[in-house]
């Protein structure tokens, strides 16, 4: 028997596709970028198996938002987009400041409180690097092509960038590239996530598959791809991958409308949800791992045509996933 804890939907969700969505490192507060050119939080409050939402603020900028992150502490929120700016936005009601510029959209940003910065990836081909004090970025590294994600678990980082390059950065030397490889699968990146350990990544690409890759020559047997968000010979892209904040197994989430929970030391997938009716193009685990947040709604990746504004509702949910669904499970005798 498949049994869910009650899946929320948030309330007051953007009016156009969500870009990305995370959780305040400190409380249940959650922050959705859209299409629609708006940030926009809110507190979840979980109450046993339910839960409830509560608009909290929103800010706006000039163009579409593709990005966010919060400061560790969580007190302080940062968006960046196709205008081009990273804006910092403290949730006491300050108003929202520019800190970060790029020549291109902003893509990626995530805040580094081991080094007390700001570091933004964008589509000029560029990572820049901000301490808040001041106007112009502390260093400016070049990279191979487009920004397309980015993933932090100090002393690593990992940039994916267009045309399949990963590279990874130990951020006790940021100015040098620490590795550089071509994506092990064929086609291109959607997303990255680091190792809680920092001994490795994940992929994710558009063919519906995941690569898991370890850094360290000795561990190479143990990297593999597996495939992923797949019906019958209908593929999707594979648009996020979250790692759980306790149990170290993670989720990935794709165009096909589900998400599942799997280990990758057993190679097996502990728990697969049932779709929904649109496309899941980010999502979120809460500071604990009891909440799962992710948008719905259409990724374009079927076209203009097949948009049709009638139906193309943007729709945030919060899982809770259970403990089943989520813990490693030992791996299965026989089991390759």
């Amino acid at each position: 028997m498949t049994y869910h804890v009650e899946i929320l939907l948030i309330v007051s969700p953007p009016s156009d596709g969500v870009s990305s969505l995370c959780f305040s490192p400190k409380a249940n507060h959650l922050i959705a970028t859209s299409w629609d050119n708006q940030v926009r939080c809110w507190e979840v409050t979980k109450n046993g198996t339910s839960v409830s939402s509560v608009a909290k603020a929103s800010i706006a900028h000039d163009q579409p938002v593709l990005c966010s992150a919060w400061k560790d502490d969580g007190s302080t929120v940062f968006s960046g987009g196709c205008d081009k700016q990273v804006k910092m936005w403290p949730l006491g009601g300050n108003q929202p400041q520019t800190v970060a510029m790029h020549d291109m959209a902003v893509s990626q940003v995530a805040w580094i409180p081991e080094m007390n910065m700001l570091v933004s990836g964008s589509w000029d081909k560029t990572l820049r690097y901000w301490d808040l004090r001041q106007q112009t970025p502390v260093h400016t590294q070049q990279l191979p092509d487009r920004c397309y994600s980015l993933t932090v678990r100090h002393p690593l980082m990992v940039v994916a960038t267009a045309d399949r390059n990963l590279v990874a950065y130990n951020l006790q030397n940021p100015q040098a590239e620490f590795k550089r490889i071509q994506s092990p699968l064929k086609y291109q990146t959607r997303c990255v996530a680091a190792f809680p350990d920092q001994q490795g990544f994940l992929v994710g690409s558009i063919e519906g598959r995941v690569g898991v890759h370890h850094f360290d020559d000795q561990q190479q047997s143990k990297n593999f791809t597996f495939k992923c968000h797949r019906e019958g010979n209908d593929i999707y892209a594979v648009n996020s991958l979250n790692f759980h904040p306790v149990h170290g197994t993670f989720a990935t989430a794709g165009s096909d409308g589900a998400f599942n929970f799997w280990d990758k030391d057993s190679k097996q997938r502990l728990k697969a949800m049932s779709r929904c009716n649109q496309p899941i193009t980010c999502a979120s685990f809460n500071n604990d791992g009891s909440m799962y947040a992710y948008g719905a709604c259409y990724d374009w990746s079927k076209g203009a045509e097949n948009h049709n504004p009638a139906t193309a509702k943007t729709s945030i949910y919060v899982h809770l996933p259970q403990e089943a669904e989520v813990k490693p499970k030992p791996r299965v005798a026989g089991r390759k």
